[in-house]
């Protein structure tokens, strides 16, 4: 594949990769965002373009180190693209922008605070996130890149479970018992219920 090319799923992994530092800018200090008089994404969002410009200047080195070129594993890569996009498309019908970005939570005087737990998200409780890790497996697989594998590999045992972590505190505070019910009628993850997970959450 060519080095232009890889450009591609190498940009892929880093903006994926950097989903996790977007919401540990959020979610643990969602009360003191909360309580500025203007916007926190004036200050969220370039904090964030500056944390991804980091990790692809980290990242760049790598951008064509390949383990391998194979274009059959585009095949199944493809499968997973698709499968993520079928996922963003089926949540966006009951989950918008606002609670998307976090505007919804940072911002409660302007939006109101509704617990989604219908369509994907009444059999797990993170489809969004799930949409990201296909996509990320999808560009990683096909494209064979040393530096996606670490990416992905950090993403999948650190960052986004600290992530989710982060927001099922966050959603625990804000919706209470509503969140703790919803906690043990779904899932994280289809037939996966991680109970250790699901006690710390009840204990804060």
């Amino acid at each position: 594949m060519e080095a232009k090319l890889l450009l591609i799923p190498w940009m892929a992994s880093v903006l994926y990769s950097s989903v996790p530092l977007f919401w540990f800018l959020v979610h643990p200090f969602a009360d003191s965002w909360r309580r500025m008089g203007r916007s926190p994404y004036r200050v969220v969002l370039p904090v964030w373009a500056a944390l991804i410009f980091v990790l692809g200047w980290i990242a760049w080195p790598g951008r064509a180190v390949q383990l391998y070129s194979s274009s059959w594993l585009w095949a199944p890569a493809a499968f997973l693209l698709i499968f993520g996009l079928t996922l963003y498309l089926r949540v966006s019908s009951s989950f918008g922008a606002h609670k998307l970005s976090g505007e919804a939570e940072l911002r409660p005087q302007e939006h109101a605070q509704e617990l989604v737990t219908t369509g994907l998200h009444s059999r797990m409780r993170h489809p969004i996130y799930i949409a990201h890790l296909a996509n990320f497996i999808g560009w990683t697989l096909g494209s064979g890149l040393l530096v996606s594998y670490v990416l992905l590999a950090i993403s999948v045992l650190v960052t986004f479970p600290l992530m989710i972590q982060f927001e099922e505190r966050e959603l625990t505070e804000r919706f209470g018992p509503s969140y703790r019910e919803y906690q043990q009628k779904v899932p994280l993850l289809p037939g996966l219920s991680l109970r250790r997970h699901e006690r710390e959450s009840r204990e804060i």
